[in-house]
């Protein structure tokens, strides 16, 4: 039997923002919309555990980033590494699928300091943080900082409804597969070459605070562990700054607390400069978006696989935009429309941090949600912006048996695929064979403005 854990990061916010002029050097001045606010009718799979890796089944709640999907040892991978021929430049960082510890999970590596930090030890390098274009903000376990970094970072304060503005402020980060809760701290953060602005990031589960009884209960599975997420934390990329605009508005449930002590931590709201950014817009320069490129696979997947995220589009040679590309323009909330069997799924987006492809069709053989057709199936989408008015573009894809998949030992695959309902996340599968363009809210390539994914 195949029962398997689903990695699906794409973030979980409410509420709307307005967005305002802007161009590749500067963000500041935009009110930028807040994060997905994905349908109550989702449905998800069920149950997750790939099988003869614990001797166990069942245990685990589905929809777990990077949890319990670990290519099986007792198999040796059918195929090799698959590989790109890598662009040189400070602005690009390597992205490595590696199966160690989730199938179709892209890592990266990344530094963070303290500001203006004093001691031996004002920085941390810290490995395997999912590349997610599903969600803004940087999240990082405190289980990867030492006790001596984490004293210096300082703590994000001024919650709107705080009335002494000094308590510090922590978050329950909701996902569609689960929550992170941890105290917000101020930090740089380098990946590749670039570098952050001073910017909040979250902490997560550094136990500063007992988890809020409304986080527990809307948030879902509790992912403030390394073992929970299988990553040491998530490199939000987006094509949203901020984490949820609309919380410098509206208290919201199960979303930012300012926290006088322990135990007594309450609902607020808080403004977006406050708030976890997108790192990419906190740089001084590449920032108005991002490229991935992964390798072409072969129909049963590779071993591993190795790409590349380069910082910028359009602003250095290594990051030209071709004139080829199809261009995607989004939603305030970074969604656009799938036509799929000739249904409409108006909640749509591509995002790196889910692993599989996740779209309905109930024509399809499924074990544990998992697709799973007797011979390999040659599929097409067609995507539009939200509003129909562009061009619509033909999304050809492919899905195979995830059984078969799965004996083949191999961690990186294309075709793989999962039954839901209530939205289509084109996941990790999309990326490989492309470049994958996220153009932030407002910032512009070319004419183009964003916010919209080309590829």
């Amino acid at each position: 039997m195949l029962v398997a854990s689903i990695a699906l990061l794409s973030a979980c916010g409410g509420g709307s923002g307005t967005s305002g002029g802007s161009n590749a050097t500067n963000n500041t001045a935009v009110n930028w919309p807040a994060a997905p606010s994905w349908p109550a009718s989702a449905v998800w799979p069920a149950t997750p555990v790939w099988p003869a890796n614990s001797g166990s089944s069942g245990s685990n709640s589905n929809s777990t980033p990077g949890n319990n999907m670990p290519v099986n040892p007792s198999n040796a991978p059918a195929n090799g590494p698959a590989t790109i021929t890598p662009v040189s430049g400070a602005n690009a960082a390597t992205i490595t699928v590696d199966g160690k510890t989730s199938i179709n999970q892209p890592y990266v590596t990344i530094t963070l300091c303290a500001p203006n930090a004093q001691g031996s030890n004002p920085c941390a390098t810290i490995d395997r943080m999912i590349l997610d274009t599903g969600s803004s903000g940087v999240r990082v376990m405190a289980s990867a900082v030492s006790s001596l970094l984490a004293a210096q970072l300082p703590a994000q304060t001024g919650a709107t409804d705080d009335p002494t503005g000094n308590a510090p402020v922590a978050q329950c980060a909701t996902f569609a597969s689960g929550f992170t809760w941890g105290s917000l701290k101020r930090a740089t953060v380098s990946i590749g070459g670039e570098s952050s602005s001073v910017m909040p990031v979250q902490l997560i589960g550094d136990t500063a605070f007992t988890v809020p009884a409304d986080c527990s209960a809307r948030g879902g599975r509790n992912l403030s562990s390394a073992s929970a997420m299988g990553a040491n934390g998530i490199v939000g990329i987006s094509n949203l700054v901020y984490d949820d605009a609309a919380a410098a508005n509206t208290v919201f449930p199960a979303g930012f607390y300012y926290c006088p002590g322990t135990s007594s931590c309450t609902s607020t709201r808080l403004a977006v400069n406050k708030q976890p950014l997108n790192p990419v817009a906190a740089f001084p320069s590449d920032n108005n978006g991002t490229i991935i490129r992964l390798p072409n696979l072969p129909r049963t997947g590779a071993a591993s696989a190795t790409g590349q995220v380069i910082f910028g589009i359009n602003t250095q040679q290594n990051n030209a935009m071709p004139s080829t590309v199809n261009i995607l323009p989004l939603d305030q909330y970074g969604n656009f429309t799938s036509i799929y069997k000739g249904r409409l799924l108006t909640q749509s987006a591509v995002d790196s941090g889910t692993n599989v492809l996740l779209f309905p069709d109930s024509t399809i053989p499924t074990e544990s949600g998992f697709y799973v057709p007797a011979s390999p199936l040659n599929l097409a989408a067609i995507f539009q912006s939200p509003n129909g008015a562009r061009t619509q573009i033909n999304v050809p894809f492919e899905i195979d048996n995830a059984e078969n998949l799965y004996a083949s030992g191999n961690a990186a695959f294309n075709d793989i695929g999962v039954n839901a309902s209530g939205l289509v996340l084109w996941g990790l599968p999309f990326f490989y064979g492309r470049s994958v363009y996220t153009v932030l809210e407002s910032a512009k390539v070319g004419s183009q403005a964003g916010p919209f994914v080309a590829f």
